[in-house]
């Protein structure tokens, strides 16, 4: 395994991959082998001559479970080298800004793509897989989900982004969405630029932006301004 960022992907759509990962930043970065990918098709692990992967739910109920012993086959082929094991699923853990920044300063990760109704809960705990949601809502499978957790995370390895301090101010770098933007033409539809932008004094522009971000946070996320609040005392 290469000593940069290595993602390990587990997918029955290998296809879907580099997807947007392959462009852009992110695209720069793997091409300049800053961190590296690796796909592989859960398939190859299935039973029989279809190469099943699923099974239909004990006690009952709509769609399929993606089975135990086949989803254990093809962790147990993968060499993490010491990364974590992560299931995408809608019921895990919220992905925050602090566990992508864990996860960028580590080796990188083992990502699970789950499809059908899920993933069978005796694979989950027999090896200890860490589940992560990407939000309040629920996709076809894991794979949209795994390439954003990728997409952020990779781009706080050091020499994808030109500018790390970019990185800082950002939203949730400091508990707080990020205040907003702008730039030429200095009008457009009658409406200008903050005055304060534009006269050069860099205290009262840093102050500007915190209050714009704190009353952003304030009234749109509640839930992060009671915690920035918390912090700051």
């Amino acid at each position: 395994m290469s000593n940069s960022w290595s993602a390990t992907v587990l997918t029955l759509f290998p296809d879907m991959f580099p997807g947007p990962l392959g462009v852009s930043l992110p695209g720069k970065a793997l091409a300049n082998r800053l961190w590296s990918l690796e796909v592989r098709d859960i398939r190859d692990h299935g039973l029989g001559k279809h190469r099943t992967v699923d099974d239909t739910p004990a006690g009952g109920g709509p769609g399929m479970v993606m089975r135990a012993d086949v989803a254990a086959a093809a962790i147990d082929a993968v060499d993490r080298g010491g990364r974590p094991l992560i299931y995408l699923s809608p019921r895990g853990a919220p992905l925050t800004q602090a566990r992508v920044r864990e996860l960028a300063s580590g080796p990188g990760a083992v990502l699970f793509c789950g499809r059908f109704e899920g993933l069978d809960q005796r694979v989950i705990e027999a090896r200890a897989i860490e589940e992560i949601s990407l939000g309040d809502f629920v996709l076809a499978g894991g794979e949209i989900a795994a390439m954003a957790l990728i997409e952020a995370t990779v781009r706080l390895i050091p020499g994808v982004l030109g500018d790390q301090a970019s990185t800082e101010e950002e939203s949730f770098g400091v508990g707080l969405l990020e205040y907003p933007h702008f730039t030429r033409p200095q009008a457009f539809e009658e409406r200008t630029i903050p005055e304060v932008l534009t006269q050069g004094n860099h205290k009262e522009i840093s102050r500007w932006r915190l209050s714009q971000a704190e009353a952003l946070t304030k009234v749109r996320r509640p839930d992060l301004w009671t915690l920035y609040e918390k912090h700051k005392r």
